[in-house]
């Protein structure tokens, strides 16, 4: 299996399996290394795992057996990596028999949470058969809701894939028994090598004093960010407030941040997203250190065995870059919050020295155990440094703990503030995230909690990137229709401010928003600022034709949300959608946006009759019915 950017070869055999995945977190990368592995295991001649932006599409026809991994981002979107592959299966010159001698299989990952449930999986599996590929199987749906995550889904659809392959082409998978009843005996080697380089030896050149540069260095180094990496931070921000939003006593937190870049303007628009790098806690990055018996102050690269470098590293007089250990390991291994994957309780095993910890390790990596696994790691959000105490006899080489450690990934936030007022600032709107699991463990949400923990002003730089959103900035002269509940509302205070700092210099249409939250005493986030807006001519004035209406839950016997405004309110949303308004829609990822879109169809329904029938469904295509939501 070789996960390469590179192409494939020109004139695959009939022998060769080939995973294309398109991942935006990395669970669609991990599950399609995991079918290269099996392939591997039932010894599958050649296999190639690729990312899908590396693949060319025209290629495609050439191939006799490919296994397709997609997740499905936001609102039904395709990741990143799989829009200009899906752009070219769209291409009208492509006949029903473009792939004919095809043979494809297709598994989504998706949460039912969400309206257009594994909407990318389904459309690409629709498509490969109207140019005419045939299914080996039918569509995999892993769902995130499933008790045992998307892997409830693979188990059985890998072993159906198997099985049908080795009923149509034995010679493909020679030793399909090892799939099906693995011994667990033979690991094989790591995909990488570390070089080691003590203190005194390492290139004295390497160091880097500019943290943009190392933050960027590190994370091409890390094979497990290949595919995910951004390079270096595009600002290094300040935070110059940290302002508690709820009451002290609320149940919830929620924070309004103000990052401050001092020496210059931040290049952004609403709706964009800001993404953040967090930084996890010094003590438990050295107890990680120390637990894996590691040298923090030694010095390392990395590369593919083989001898090449994993990334290309910039020279220095000559010499290959390194990297201090420790800050790798910090700025790249998420060691503190994320869940390691079933992969790696199963090469754990292999470095179990006690009887009674390989046992259980060859448990929870096996099909048997994995509601058991699912129970002891996902539901506690155990971390790597806990999972590692928890099977002290385990020590793993630090190649595996490199490749198998969960990657340190951005966090994203809607930004809740407009270039137009604050040009050297970016503001968010944050839910500072901490739960209980069935075992009654306090876990916090890293990035939240560090953020919190910030003082306005300190030396402490936040490595920052700007990131197109999925709620395009609406031109002036559009009407808008805006529905955001509790941190919903974040890209919406961009909105009203820059539509306030627009209708200083030239006309702008108006805006009705509609908010929901528990209580009006302890989160009504940004209450003095909407209230300021439908005062005299503000942008939610009703004099201007605007308006802010709010849906408080809990303050009445019945429970009252936004979707209850939306329909009290129908004369004036019917009236705006009739002047070409726009409707956006950010929160929760659960019912609110289903129950929002119903209470919409029902307005449009009974104002429009039947001559408005299928209205949302054409602002959607006409890039005005936008949806952006969160777990």
């Amino acid at each position: 299996m070789s996960p390469t950017p590179s192409l494939p070869p020109p004139l695959p055999a009939a022998g060769r399996l080939l995973v294309l995945y398109a991942s935006q977190t990395g669970n669609a990368m991990d599950a399609a290394e995991r079918v290269g592995r099996e392939a591997e295991r039932g010894g599958c001649p050649a296999v190639d795992v690729l990312s899908m932006d590396s693949f060319d599409p025209s290629c495609l026809p050439g191939e006799k057996f490919v296994v397709f991994v997609v997740s499905t981002t936001g609102q039904g979107d395709p990741p990143d990596s799989m829009k200009g592959f899906w752009r070219y299966l769209l291409k009208k010159e492509l006949g029903t028999r473009w792939l004919e001698g095809v043979r494809y299989a297709v598994f989504g990952l998706g949460d039912s949470g969400y309206q257009k449930y594994n909407f990318a999986a389904k459309k690409i599996d629709k498509r490969l058969s109207q140019l005419g590929a045939d299914r080996i199987i039918k569509l995999g749906l892993g769902n995130d809701q499933h008790f045992s995550g998307y892997e409830g889904a693979l188990d059985p659809w890998l072993l159906s894939l198997w099985r049908s392959l080795n009923q149509e082409n034995p010679s493909l998978l020679p030793r399909i028994s090892d799939i099906i009843n693995p011994s667990l005996i033979n690991l094989g080697d790591s995909k990488i090598e570390v070089v080691y380089y003590s203190s005194h030896d390492a290139p004295q050149d390497s160091p880097v004093s500019d943290s943009m540069k190392l933050i960027g260095r590190a994370r091409t180094m890390s094979p497990a960010l290949k595919f995910h990496n951004d390079g270096e931070p595009q600002y290094m921000l300040k935070m110059v407030t940290n302002q508690r939003l709820t009451k002290e006593d609320s149940e919830k937190d929620v924070r309004h941040f103000e990052l401050e870049n001092p020496s210059s303007a931040i290049s952004y628009q609403v709706g964009d997203a800001l993404e953040i790098l967090p930084s996890q806690d010094p003590s438990a990055v050295n107890a990680f250190i120390e637990r894996c018996n590691l040298d923090p102050d030694c010095y390392i690269m990395i590369r593919a065995k083989g001898g090449d470098e994993v990334s290309k590293c910039s020279l220095v007089n000559g010499m290959m870059d390194s990297m201090k250990l420790k800050t790798f390991v910090a700025l790249t291994m998420d060691v503190t919050s994320a869940s390691p994957r079933r992969y790696f309780f199963e090469v754990m095993s292999y470095f179990a020295t006690a009887e009674h910890e390989k046992e259980r390790l060859q448990y929870f990596a096996s099909p048997e155990g994995r509601e058991d696994l699912y129970k002891y790691n996902q539901k506690e959000s155990r971390t790597v440094i806990e999972v590692l105490e928890d099977f002290p006899s385990v020590h793993m080489p630090f190649e595996w703990l490199v490749q198998l450690t969960p990657p340190l990934k951005k966090r994203a936030f809607s930004i809740s503030s407009s270039p137009l007022a604050h040009p050297n600032q970016i503001h968010l709107t944050v839910s500072v995230v901490s739960w209980l699991t069935p075992f009654k463990r306090a876990r916090h949400g890293l990035c939240s909690t560090w953020l919190a923990g910030l003082s306005p002003n300190e030396e402490k730089l936040i490595p920052c990137w700007i990131h197109k959103g999925s709620l395009p900035p609406p031109h002036p002269s559009v009407p808008l229709v805006l529905i955001g509940p509790g941190t919903g509302c974040a890209p919406f205070r961009a909105f009203v401010e820059e539509r306030a700092a627009q209708s200083v210099r030239e006309p702008t249409a108006p805006v009705l928003f509609f908010f929901g939250c528990r209580n009006e005493d302890n989160d009504f986030l940004y209450k003095d600022l909407w209230l300021k807006h439908t005062q005299d001519e503000g942008v939610l004035s009703p004099k201007e034709g605007g308006g802010f209406f709010v849906a408080f839950s809990r303050d009445q016997s019945q429970k009252v949300y936004v979707q209850h405004k939306i329909k009290e309110q129908s004369a004036r949303v019917w009236d705006l959608l009739c002047s070409g308004a726009a409707i956006y829609v950010a929160g929760s990822s659960t019912k609110m946006p289903a129950d929002v879109t119903a209470a919409l169809e029902e307005v449009v329904r009974q104002k429009g009759g039947e001559a408005a029938s299928g209205w949302l469904g054409k602002l959607e295509r006409a890039g005005k019915f936008n949806i952006e939501t969160w777990s």
